[in-house]
């Protein structure tokens, strides 16, 4: 296992000059944003806290957006089919559209990014209503996707203007999710992606894998991982490589029609109880057969966790020199093989779970051998 911590080279960070204080809100585009607000909540145990739309004086588009803990995510679809949301969803299907951060002078910030080589998409600009000011700016990125720079320094109310508090909830067992841990980002180019973060964002690399750590009997893929200074934005930039059969990101990129976020990983302090209770919610995890866990003691030596109750929720660990992680990946959110979620809880681990690769590898590649896509 090749770990590099130090950056990709030093001519090619920024560094100290983008600070990111965290993610601020995720926004999915869907094509029915009641019944995929009813249907994330459900299954995640998320609040509704605010909604925009038709009610609200918005005429072309509407938005939900769900809350729990650290964890803000938006569900947005629009009323026109010509509209662009409606345009991205008949292109991507249900799919993430902006990773947003939140930052402090974002004037400086945006200026400082598309000098460094950023896509510029929106200046800065300052949106008010009765609780402030937001200030936002937008930059693109790989695919369709958009970071929006947020600053809510002089913003006092629960979200963004034009967004009306609802505070609803859907019945369903507590889940125990709290924060967004990382976003995988699935491209065809891994290393000119890897660069733009880098220089634009500041961004340093975590680790690095290459084809041969990071495969199974019939397909490989290429890993770096991406963080920013605080550690709080973690993104692994996968590109699939060349193998016997498609890998589960070569079926990404086709069913997506272009790069995009493969999955999101929302992290518990309680995996065995928050699993138990998204299972009980109808959410459906990869299957691990038992030779995973008949090795799994040799493998990650002792851990907390009763490796029977791991067993039978499927639940993976994997091991490195800071500490252990526990982490389970979900089946797709829609109809089409793309946007998945993977819980996970971390006891000491940085990593992302590169032990269990081979693991996840073959549980997709059964249900991709179901969908005719091997």
């Amino acid at each position: 296992m090749s770990i590099a911590k130090a950056e990709l080279n030093s001519e090619q960070v920024v560094k100290d000059v983008f600070p990111i204080e965290d993610i601020d809100y995720v926004e999915i585009y869907v094509g029915n944003a009641r019944q995929a607000c009813f249907y994330y909540s459900k299954l995640f145990g998320f609040r509704i806290a605010a909604y925009k739309g038709l009610e609200t004086g918005h005429r072309d588009a509407c938005s939900y957006l769900l809350q729990r803990g650290e964890i803000h995510l938006v569900l947005t679809s629009a009323y026109e089919p010509g509209h662009p949301i409606a345009q991205f969803v008949h292109t991507h299907g249900d799919g993430v559209k902006d990773i947003a951060f939140r930052v402090k002078r974002v004037e400086q910030l945006y200026h400082t990014a598309i000098e460094n080589g950023g896509i510029p998409l929106q200046p800065p600009q300052a949106i008010d209503d009765e609780h402030g000011t937001i200030k936002v700016a937008r930059i693109g990125t790989y695919g369709n996707m958009v970071h929006t720079l947020v600053e809510r320094t002089e913003y006092t109310g629960l979200f963004l203007p034009g967004f009306k508090e609802v505070d609803e909830s859907v019945a369903s067992y507590d889940t125990g999710l709290f924060r967004f841990d990382h976003f995988a980002i699935n491209v065809e180019r891994m290393d000119e992606w890897a660069r733009y973060y880098a220089n634009v964002f500041g961004f340093h690399l975590l680790n690095s894998f290459d084809k041969d750590e990071i495969s199974s009997e019939t397909s490989s893929l290429m890993t770096k991982a991406m963080q920013n200074d605080t550690e709080r934005v973690k993104f692994p930039i996968v590109e699939p490589a060349p193998g016997k059969r498609k890998s589960q990101v070569r079926e990404f990129i086709e069913y997506n029609r272009g790069e995009g976020i493969g999955h999101i990983a929302l992290e518990t302090d309680d995996i065995i109880k928050s699993v138990e209770n998204l299972e009980k919610n109808g959410l459906k995890f990869l299957y691990t057969p038992e030779a995973y866990y008949n090795l799994l003691p040799e493998r990650v030596g002792e851990i907390d966790e009763p490796v029977d109750r791991l067993q039978r929720l499927h639940i993976l660990v994997d091991r490195d020199e800071e500490g252990y992680l526990l982490q389970i990946f979900a089946h797709p959110m829609g109809d089409r093989p793309t946007l998945f979620f993977e819980i996970i809880q971390r006891k000491g681990s940085r990593g992302f779970g590169n032990g269990n690769i081979r693991a996840l590898f073959e549980a997709i590649e059964r249900e991709q051998l179901k969908r005719g896509n091997l």
